[in-house]
């Protein structure tokens, strides 16, 4: 395989406890569909349910899949300020230097947000079930007597 944005070979590696095909002159990555899932599977753990829309919407690229040869596609992963690029026909993504790393931060992220929510969301409804009970709303009555 060669790199899209340079064209060295492509080596296989391990970063991140994920194999991917890594260019050691640009230190970019390819990850296979399922490469891209177990990397942020290494942080998050509510489930590919829980972590939203991956690709909104791309634009084209002059660089080219290293396994189909056309075009690859620039897409916002996940809406955050991180560009990265896809291949149409499922076969990977492409990941410049470290963008790996800035995915598990993305990820550790998101999942610190959805344990806030969570939480808020449990202590709301606590919150309402106290308020409903009937001596909260015996005391309430008693102050508009």
């Amino acid at each position: 395989m060669k790199c899209p944005k340079c064209n060295s070979d492509l080596i296989p590696t391990i970063r991140h406890k994920v194999d991917v095909n890594y260019c050691q002159s640009c230190k970019g990555m390819w990850l296979e569909c399922k490469e891209l899932e177990q990397l942020e599977d290494e942080v998050f753990d509510f489930g590919e349910h829980a972590k939203g829309t991956l690709v909104f919407s791309s634009t084209p690229t002059t660089a080219k899949c290293p396994e189909c040869n056309t075009f690859l596609r620039s897409f916002k992963y996940r809406l955050y300020d991180l560009e990265m690029e896809l291949c149409e026909n499922q076969h990977g993504y492409w990941l410049d230097d470290d963008e790996d790393t800035r995915v598990l931060e993305l990820m550790k992220e998101e999942e610190a947000d959805l344990q806030r929510k969570f939480l808020a969301e449990e202590k709301w409804a606590t919150t309402l079930k106290h308020m409903r009970s009937g001596s909260f709303l015996s005391k309430v009555r008693e102050l508009f007597r």
